[in-house]
């Protein structure tokens, strides 16, 4: 009896101890089929399972673009299905090109209905980079679109020229007359009805422009869009540019001479046509837009285009004060020596040596801007006097610097005792001497000087200009041009040039200026005046 009762306990604390202890349920699988790659890959996973775990069941991997049906997160149940969808994107560069665009300029230097190629045009190149989508194999992008497009080369418009009819009536004329004109160089010859494009490049500068003594070459300047560059120096033959009528684009026949930065001086060595001397600058960001080095050096080319080695001629130097400007320099043809004119004096440079004499001193001004004035000067015909515009500093000045006195001077040669021919003329009064011609009176050789005058003198930074003649001892001034209805000129360094002999019916010597832009021929006995272009784009003259 006590063994069937300790059984029944033992019973009941089985029984007890079962009902304390929480039932395990079994957890249920669920079966997924993944199609990736052309394959079907069953797998089984637990139920409430992602269509990440499916992938990893079936030991597939997502490329960057790869996607998947239904998306990555989705929870899965059984018999689901899942496609991998395989993305693959390709660039295709294609090459196109960019049609050049047709420009149209009219110009009054050319007789009316002429048309002159300018430039030929040509076409640019671009690259397109087009995305195209791939899923499975299958390109499903409806159209290739743009993702990238690079400009390889810019197309160059093609350029015409097309003559107007000018208003103004032509006059005879000797020699040629060269000029700058909207940055082409053009030619009269004959007559101002008869214009050449010799340069049509539109990018002469006019910083430099000269002849070479025999007439057969140019020299000049053309800007560059380079960085750490201002300029170009350039030659070409006369002959070569009148004889080409077009055929061919002007800049086939240029010369680069390999000079960059000139900004004050370049010139043709005396009794050469090849050989070029200049100076250079080095370009800043900062007004005025150049350090000057104030130096000079020598070049030689050949018409087949090779250049020399420069020649040093004077070293890099301060250029005294405001030197930072700029010397400039001017040659006496007759002596064969080339003179110096900068902010605080006038001296002539031993191309042998190198080494600079100063023959004039001179007070500099002060601007208070960034920029120098430098005295403008021009020798006589024979070599014998220096005409310039000296600041002139009145008896006991507290302040010389600020003076607002310019006289214009001759100085014969070599020589440090000026005469005062003209006071209070300006310090834009820029001299010039006209060619030698036979005094009528006497039967000797003479010749004239003109001269700007400032209309106001105490002003004569911001005033305007008349054209002022005189013999060349300061005798018998008369104001020339303009007309007393006719504001005064603007002024600028190369505001005019000589005739090279007199002409016309009464044999007269004339000027041609630059008023507003546009030339004008000025008989400087009588004061008529001619004016030969009317828009505005003349920058440089050469008469010879």
């Amino acid at each position: 009896m006590k063994a069937m009762g300790r059984l029944a306990s033992w019973m009941l604390i089985l029984i007890l101890s079962a009902g304390c202890i929480q039932p395990q349920a079994t957890q249920a699988a669920i079966q997924v089929s993944v199609i990736a790659d052309g394959q079907i890959k069953n797998v089984t996973l637990p139920a409430g399972s992602s269509v990440q775990k499916a992938l990893e069941a079936a030991g597939l991997e997502l490329g960057a673009l790869d996607r998947t049906e239904p998306p990555i997160f989705t929870l899965l149940s059984n018999d689901s299905q899942v496609r991998v969808i395989r993305v693959e994107e390709k660039f295709e560069i294609v090459q196109e090109a960019i049609p050049y665009e047709i420009q149209t300029l009219r110009n009054e230097s050319l007789p009316l209905e002429e048309e002159i190629l300018i430039q030929k045009g040509k076409n640019g190149l671009r690259e397109i980079t087009y995305r195209r989508l791939f899923e499975d194999g299958v390109e499903v992008s409806s159209q290739a679109a743009p993702v990238k497009v690079v400009v390889i080369e810019a197309p160059v418009p093609e350029i015409r020229m097309v003559g107007i009819q000018s208003p103004f009536a032509p006059i005879s004329i000797p020699g040629r007359i060269f000029y700058v004109h909207d940055g082409n160089i053009w030619m009269m010859e004959g007559s101002t009805g008869t214009r050449y494009a010799l340069v049509t490049t539109g990018d002469a500068d006019s910083r430099i422009f000269s002849l070479s003594e025999d007439g057969t070459w140019l020299l000049f300047t053309r800007a560059t869009t380079e960085a750490e560059s201002i300029n170009r120096l350039w030659a070409a033959s006369v002959d070569a540019l009148i004889g080409n009528a077009a055929q061919t684009p002007s800049e086939d026949l240029l010369l680069d001479l390999g000079v960059e930065n000139v900004i004050h001086f370049a010139d043709w060595m005396p009794g050469s046509s090849n050989r070029v001397i200049f100076s250079t600058v080095e370009p800043r960001a900062a007004p005025p837009g150049w350090q000057a080095n104030n130096d000079l050096a020598m070049t030689t080319f050949s018409s087949s285009g090779w250049t020399t080695k420069w020649v040093p001629l004077l070293e890099a130097n301060s250029g005294g004060i405001y030197g930072w400007w700029g010397t400039k320099f001017l040659w006496n043809y007759p002596e064969g020596v080339l003179t110096y004119t900068r902010p605080d004096g006038i001296g002539w440079v031993d191309l042998e040596t190198g080494v600079i004499t100063s023959t004039f001193s001179i007070v500099p001004y002060n601007t208070h801007a960034d920029w120098a004035w430098v005295p403008g000067v021009s020798w006589g015909p024979d070599g014998k006097v220096l005409y310039a515009v000296d600041h002139a500093v009145p008896p006991g000045s507290s302040a010389p610097e600020e003076s607002p006195d310019f006289d214009l001077i001759a100085l014969p040669a070599f020589s440090n005792t000026p005469l005062t021919l003209v006071s209070q003329v300006g310090m834009f009064a820029y001299p010039i001497a006209s060619p030698l011609f036979t005094n009528f009176n006497s039967g000797e050789a003479d010749y004239l000087l003109a001269y700007l005058q400032a209309i106001f003198p105490e002003q004569s930074h911001t005033s305007r200009y008349i054209v002022m003649v005189m013999d060349r001892d300061g005798s018998n001034r008369r104001q020339v041009f303009p007309k007393e209805e006719m504001p005064g000129i603007e002024p600028r360094e190369f505001w005019a040039t000589w005739s090279p002999q007199p002409f016309g019916e009464q044999n007269h010597l004339f000027l041609a200026l630059i008023y507003e832009g546009n030339l004008w021929l000025v008989d400087v006995i009588d004061g008529s005046s001619f004016q030969v272009t009317g828009d505005g784009l003349i920058t440089r003259l050469i008469w010879k």
